[in-house]
């Protein structure tokens, strides 16, 4: 089973994604509000893809700082991350910043979106 940590999403879109992954591929989704509870998830888990929404629900935190404190530290590189928003300037700075290729929420059953999150989930 994969592991996915989803943080920063609403209530009503950590359903739906957690709907969408789990009804795709064999994985367990962990919720985390913002940086803190990530990184309290990240010290007990090792996951298999983090997807980071592109303003946190909770504390209004840009999500593209999370990926590029995730890209520079070591311990997160080899982990894929994905942006998750609507906008492709923020897709484009996410993956500028290392991450994978993501996915807006107006996408999330998309054969694209399958591709990306399957090409993260093997990697």
């Amino acid at each position: 089973m994969k592991r996915i940590l989803d943080i920063g999403q609403c209530n009503y879109d950590h359903s739906s994604i957690t709907q969408f992954l789990k009804s795709n591929w064999d994985v367990e989704v962990d919720r985390a509000y913002g940086w803190s509870d990530a990184e309290r998830f990240m010290a007990d888990v090792q996951y298999d893809l983090i997807l980071v929404n592109r303003l946190l629900d909770q504390d209004h935190t840009e999500g593209q700082q999370i990926i590029e404190s995730l890209k520079a530290d070591e311990k997160y590189q080899s982990i894929p991350v994905m942006m998750v928003s609507n906008y492709a300037d923020a897709q484009e700075k996410a993956v500028q910043a290392g991450a994978v290729p993501g996915f807006g929420k107006s996408t999330l059953n998309s054969p694209e979106t399958k591709s990306n999150v399957e090409a993260a989930l093997n990697n």
